[in-house]
């Protein structure tokens, strides 16, 4: 089963309006979905787009493939800039961390080898 991160048309005509939703890629564009990500009104100034990171980034982890439109409405609304932003906080953590231990890790093994001679 292919899964697609895709937009699902609402609104009345000429008036779209759209949500993002988690789908099955042989259901049709406005059939059964797995999950709502969020939602996307392009007729607001400026075009509005509300989106749960979180979710997305993990269906993205799962294998869930965004189409064009919704990859680019990702990108320019940074909603893989919060996820990214957040793993290289946890990494720069991590490597204080290391930095840390290995000044005092140094300085107990030259102890040990004063006091070794």
């Amino acid at each position: 089963m292919s899964v697609k991160i895709r937009l699902k048309r609402l609104g009345s005509k000429k008036r779209p309006f759209y949500r993002i939703v988690v789908a099955d890629s042989r259901t049709a564009r406005n059939g059964r979905f797995i999950e709502e990500l969020g939602y996307y009104n392009p007729l607001t100034q400026p075009k509005e787009v509300k989106v749960d990171a979180e979710k997305v980034n993990y269906w993205i982890g799962v294998g869930a493939k965004p189409t064009d439109t919704v990859n680019r409405l990702f990108k320019n609304n940074g909603v893989y800039g919060e996820q990214s932003k957040k793993e290289a906080a946890v990494e720069e953590v991590k490597a204080e961390d290391t930095v840390e231990e290995t000044p005092a890790e140094a300085a107990e093994e030259s102890t040990e080898e004063v006091s070794a001679e």
